[in-house]
């Protein structure tokens, strides 16, 4: 139900504010923002990602736990979607998931509210009894009965 309403109420709310901003500054200035933004947005998206992904790779060189970097760069993605989007609203929210202090503080809330089972890295995540070995292959395998009853003759694939 919240999402109809976002996706009802962000549109009504970008119209009115094209309407006043339009109303105070005229067409062509609004327009020129609205390119302005979509460019600074761009600009900040592409440094503000590339940061989130050192700062992934560094969490995983390190064996630390990446959600928080996985987070950021989702927030940064969606930043990227809602600065490209024309409009006022969009360009604020999505200026605002660009600072970091911003992410943080959305990142922590949605943490309180998420209730994580358990977390592992590397292959003994869960098999505390079983050794890793480099060699081993693991994998499901189902027994297949040949059906008597049909010839044994290759495919029209297998002729050579």
């Amino acid at each position: 139900m919240w999402l109809f309403v976002a996706f009802l109420a962000v549109p009504l709310i970008e119209i009115g504010l094209f309407i006043q901003i339009g109303g105070v500054i005229g067409l062509w200035p609004t327009l020129l923002v609205v390119i302005l933004t979509a460019m600074l947005g761009t600009y900040l998206v592409r440094t503000q990602g590339l940061m989130a992904i050192g700062k992934l790779q560094s969490s995983f060189s390190q064996l630390q736990d990446p959600t928080e970097p996985l987070a950021h760069g989702a927030m940064i993605l969606f930043a990227g979607a809602l600065l490209l989007t024309p409009g006022f609203f969009t360009d604020g929210v999505g200026f605002a998931l660009c600072v970091p202090f911003i992410r943080t503080w959305v990142f922590n809330s949605l943490r309180q509210k998420i209730k994580m089972q358990s977390f592992s890295m590397g292959p003994t995540g869960h098999q505390p009894h079983q050794s890793y070995d480099p060699n081993v292959i693991d994998g499901d395998f189902e027994e297949v009965e040949i059906d008597p009853t049909k010839p044994s003759d290759p495919s029209g694939w297998t002729k050579h």
